[in-house]
């Protein structure tokens, strides 16, 4: 522990800086996956297989129901066609209902996942300016030491720039990763619901015909 505190004092204030930048993806990254892995958790299969199920016995309202009972962007996105067709709307207006509420519930999934990816390079940069300013810092320092020292001044002073740099990665890394994660996790719930909004669409037109 008294390694680590050494290595961020030694950093200087950008060290700080870079701090705050971490904290700020952290939250992103434990809100957004609480919001895409629980709150967005539901048994997609089984759920679907009941709202088709209800539709093809003509209980569209019950289908309806159903998924007002869920927060997950599935229900909420069949909700809207739902509605539509319950109060005897044609096929069109069901495929806007489906549409507009798709509008409403995909960007909520993607919402401030694209700032990790910014975070993570500001956090880079950061830590690469802060090198620099170190590095400016070390060649003042030993400019008007004794020769002798020269050369100890300026190895010390250095690697405490590079410090910045080191964290700045340290950083940088889970960033990228929760980035990349969320991005294919938010793909494959977009495709899931695309297709399920498909097969009940097709079932509640099926049924009116």
């Amino acid at each position: 522990m008294d390694a680590m505190i050494g290595f961020f004092r030694d950093g200087g204030n950008f060290m700080y800086v870079i701090l705050v930048v971490f904290i700020t993806g952290l939250a992103i990254i434990v809100e957004r996956l609480l919001y895409i892995l629980v709150k967005n958790r539901i048994d997609t299969p089984a759920f679907v297989t009941r709202v088709l199920e209800l539709i093809r016995r003509g209980n569209v309202r019950q289908a309806l129901e159903l998924c007002r009972r869920s927060n997950a962007a599935l229900p909420r996105i069949l909700r809207g066609g739902l509605e539509e067709a319950a109060a005897g709307h044609e096929p069109g207006e069901v495929q806007q209902g489906f549409e507009l509420a798709s509008m409403i519930e995909i960007p909520k999934l993607e919402k401030r996942v694209q700032f990790l990816g910014a975070i993570a390079n500001v956090a880079t940069l950061m830590g690469l300016l802060g090198t620099i300013f170190g590095l400016i810092s070390s060649f003042a320092a030993v400019a008007n030491a004794p020769a002798a020292q020269k050369a100890i001044l300026l190895t010390a002073g250095i690697s405490t720039a590079m410090n910045t740099t080191a964290f700045g990665i340290i950083v940088a890394i889970p960033c990228m990763l929760a980035h990349s994660y969320m991005q294919e996790r938010i793909k494959e719930i977009t495709d899931e619901i695309n297709v399920n909004v498909v097969r009940v669409y097709n079932r509640l037109v099926t049924k009116r015909g």
